[in-house]
C-alpha cells in the first residue's frame, strides 16, 4: 500500500506477528515453491514496512492503537483495535477493524475527543466520537 506520493505506508503489527511472517518466509524460500512466489514477494514487502511495538501513549488514532468509539445513533460504545487481523498475535481477544475501513479512515490521525463522521458500507450515515486511543499492548 502506498500513500498519495507513493511512498510505501509502514504496517504496524505486534513482534509475534513478525516472527511468524519472517518463519513463513524462511519457510518458502527454503522450500523454493515457485507457486509461492506472490506469498513470498508479500511477505517481503510486509516485513519491510514493518512497525512494530507500542505507539506512544498520545490520543491520536493510528495503527496499533486500542480505539474505544461512542456511536451517537444508539450511544453504544465499542472497543477495537485499528489494525490488520492477519498482523496480531493470535488469540487476541479484540475486535479488529483495518485503517482502510469507512470507520477507521475516518479516524485515523483524529484525537481523543473528536467527533466524526462517516458512510457506514451499508450507505448509513454515522457519527462518532472517540472517546479513547491507547497503546495496544
Amino acid at each position: 500500500m502506498t500513500d498519495v506520493t507513493g511512498t510505501a505506508q509502514t504496517v504496524w503489527m505486534t513482534p509475534a506477528a513478525l516472527a511468524a511472517l519472517q518463519a513463513e518466509l524462511e519457510q518458502l524460500t527454503a522450500a523454493g515453491d515457485e507457486a509461492a512466489q506472490a506469498r513470498v514477494l508479500e511477505l517481503r514487502d510486509l516485513i519491510r514496512r514493518a512497525e512494530v511495538g507500542t505507539k506512544p501513549d498520545d490520543g491520536v488514532v493510528e495503527q496499533g492503537m486500542r480505539i474505544t468509539v461512542k456511536f451517537h445513533v444508539d450511544d453504544s460504545v465499542e472497543t477495537f483495535l485499528l489494525g490488520s487481523r492477519d498482523l496480531v498475535q493470535a488469540g487476541a481477544d479484540i475486535d479488529v477493524y483495518s485503517p482502510s475501513s469507512p470507520l477507521g479512515s475516518a479516524i485515523d490521525g483524529r484525537h481523543v475527543g473528536d467527533e466524526v463522521s462517516y458512510t457506514a458500507p451499508n450507505g448509513a450515515q454515522l457519527t462518532v466520537t472517540i472517546i479513547a486511543a491507547t497503546p495496544f499492548a
